[in-house]
This record gives C-alpha cells, structure tokens and sequence, in this order.
C-alpha cells in the first residue's frame, strides 16, 4: 500500500512537510517500501489516511534513499514512525521505554488512530510527551 501513500525524495522535502503544516499532526514513517513489517505499517497507515486526514497528514520515507536522519532520529530499525507537531518532535509514552518513535507496525487500525488522535490531542494543548491510551511493554504478555 506504500504506493498509495504521498514519499517524500530528499532531505529537503522532510523538512519541508514538517515546516510548513500549521495546523495537523505531521507522521512520517521511515523505513524501506520492500520491508514486510514497512508494508504491514503501510497498510494500516493507508487505512486510517482518510480517518484521520483532518488532523493528521501521512508521510513515507525511504532511509536508504534520504539517509540524512538516520543517526539524528536514530533509524535502525525496520520500521518507524515518528510525530512532529509546528515543526517540534512530538514524543509518545508507550510503556516500551523508547518515547521517541514506534519502531514496530501496529496490526490494529482502531489502535493506530487513538495513538494519532491521542497525540494531536496533547501537541494542541503544548505537551511534547502524551501518553499511550494503551501500554506495549511485555510486562503483561505471558
């Protein structure tokens, strides 16, 4: 579904997207288009684009074509998404410890949007750290 989703090309188109969105939430998912867990994300960020396009606008980049945040936002894994917000980071508590990004694909559209719309939600009142409607550490997974 990658391909029904706007890429961003360069450097400069990231810090564009981020600069110039005044009033939604900017998401961006870094990662490659051929990465079974990147498709798996992909697809459920196609999903929620139309939901949440009002306040929300989904973004793709590709880390070996725009490597330029790869050390910056430290992109090491096979997927991640990060949230900006009048060109600031917007971090997120999901009880995985890492506040900055989501570095695995969610597998539920339902969850995906309350994370959105919790986020957007915290960045209108000047948080720059919401917390999770849900907890993803694997202390309750058995």
């Amino acid at each position: 579904m990658s391909y029904m989703l706007q890429h961003l090309h360069s450097g400069w188109q990231v810090d564009q997207a981020i600069l110039t969105e005044e009033e939604r939430l900017v998401c961006i998912r870094f990662g490659h288009d051929y990465d079974p867990e990147c498709m798996k994300m992909d697809e459920q960020l196609f999903k929620v684009a139309e939901d949440v396009k009002n306040f929300c606008v989904i973004y793709l980049v590709d880390t070996t074509e725009v490597p330029d945040f790869t050390t910056m936002y430290e992109l090491y894994d096979p997927v991640t998404v990060m949230f900006f917000y009048r060109n600031k980071h917007m971090m997120i508590d999901l009880g995985t410890g890492n506040n900055n990004k989501i570095n695995w694909a969610l597998n539920n559209k339902n969850e995906l949007i309350d994370i959105i719309e919790c986020i957007y939600r915290g960045a209108r009142k000047g948080r720059g750290l919401v917390i999770s409607p849900k907890d993803y550490s694997t202390k309750y997974r058995y």
